[in-house]
């Protein structure tokens, strides 16, 4: 039994690992072969990846429900354009170096949760679900009205991210790779693709870690992790301030791929987008966040592609279902057959089925002696 074993975890290895490096193939590829509005779904997509890995923290790991999540988006992405643009006439900034604002922006966001922290760390389901629903409408209305910081309703340009003089925007001489030329959605996509990375990992070791069990114990029987010594209202607010941190510098993404900072963006409807994420995805996983991310974020550019060739969804400009709400209406009905079905999420059906492609049946082993005596070894 143990060298079956040994051979199922060897065929396990081998398929994850063939799986990574697919993945890490197509990734570093796909600037050379896709569409500008591919990689610009893409970013979008590793943006909201990110966020969702924060909330994931929150939510799935520790068990608290957040509904404002697009709040701390928004301080992050209107907090890089304050910190990185100049000074005018009609918007402030400080002008600071782009990576410095970039960080300050992610500061800023952890800064507005631990403001908030304190009544993180005290109230619990759908408690803090209310409570942080107001962060949405409260944030809106500052970001509408605090013009010289945020653009008011039209919102405001956001400045080009420039590392080591090398600037992740058009420039006059085109940056040529393999005879393709490297614009600003190229040069992002792996400035993406390095955050997703960092925050992915980062968030894993969270979770495999001490900080891990004892958000997991939390979230499972609360009154247990007290008894074991974990600081239950301290975990919570860490944690609180930890998933902000994430939306910040998901939002800073996101302004650095759209050029234009708009309030009515981090609405209501992304925070619900992203506890569908989660829940889509696989609540407690760092994959699944990611995965379920890809999911919300992409089907409304699918959808919007071959509408055509889709049932019961209006190509642009006809009367009809759009591809938006139809994508809205599927992955509604995804959270509910998840919630019923899968309670692993997308992520725990893929882990299910490599699984069952690593696992040997019974008549393909090797014989195994057996352990109950034969009548014969009975009568001598």
């Amino acid at each position: 039994m143990s060298s079956l074993r040994g051979t199922n975890r060897t065929a396990s290895r081998t398929v994850t690992v063939a799986w990574w490096i697919a993945v890490a193939a197509g990734v570093v590829i796909a600037p050379f072969y896709l569409d500008a509005i591919w990689l610009q779904d893409g970013l979008f997509a590793m943006a909201a990846a990110i966020g969702a890995i924060g909330l994931n923290l929150l939510t799935g790991a520790t068990g608290q429900l957040s509904m404002g999540h697009a709040f701390f988006l928004a301080v992050g992405a209107f907090g890089y354009v304050y910190f990185a643009s100049e000074p005018g006439e009609e918007f402030g900034g400080l002008g600071l170096p782009t990576p410095l604002a970039a960080v300050l922006a992610v500061l800023l966001a952890g800064v507005a949760g631990g403001v908030f922290s304190p009544i993180a760390g005290r109230l619990k389901g759908a408690y803090l679900g209310i409570a942080t629903l107001a962060l949405i409408f409260i944030g809106h209305f500052v970001m509408s009205n605090a013009t010289p910081v945020t653009g008011g309703h039209n919102g405001r340009p956001v400045p080009p991210m420039e590392l080591f003089g090398f600037a992740f925007t058009d420039t006059p001489e085109p940056l040529v790779v393999a005879g393709v030329p490297f614009g600003a959605l190229e040069r992002l996509w792996f400035l993406g693709v390095a955050a997703l990375v960092c925050a992915g990992l980062f968030a894993r070791g969270v979770l495999r870690g001490r900080p891990g069990r004892a958000m997991n114990t939390i979230r499972d029987h609360e009154i247990a992790a007290g008894v074991m010594g974990v600081p239950v209202t301290r975990y919570r607010a860490g944690v609180f301030v930890l998933s902000s941190m994430y939306g910040g510098l998901a939002g800073v993404l996101i302004a650095l791929v759209f050029r234009q900072t708009v309030p009515d963006y981090f609405s209501l409807i992304l925070a619900l987008s992203y506890l569908a994420m989660i829940i889509i995805g696989g609540l407690g996983s760092v994959a699944g966040a990611v995965v379920g991310a890809f999911f919300v974020s992409m089907l409304p550019s699918l959808f919007t592609r071959y509408s055509d060739a889709l049932p019961l969804v209006a190509p642009p400009g006809q009367e009809g279902i759009g591809a938006a709400e139809a994508a809205q209406i599927l992955y509604g009905l995804a959270v509910v057959v998840v919630v019923l079905f899968l309670p692993g999420g997308l992520f725990g059906l893929f882990t299910q089925a490599r699984l069952r492609l690593t696992r040997r049946t019974p008549s393909a082993s090797p014989a195994q002696p057996s352990l109950t005596p034969t009548p014969e070894a009975r009568n001598g």
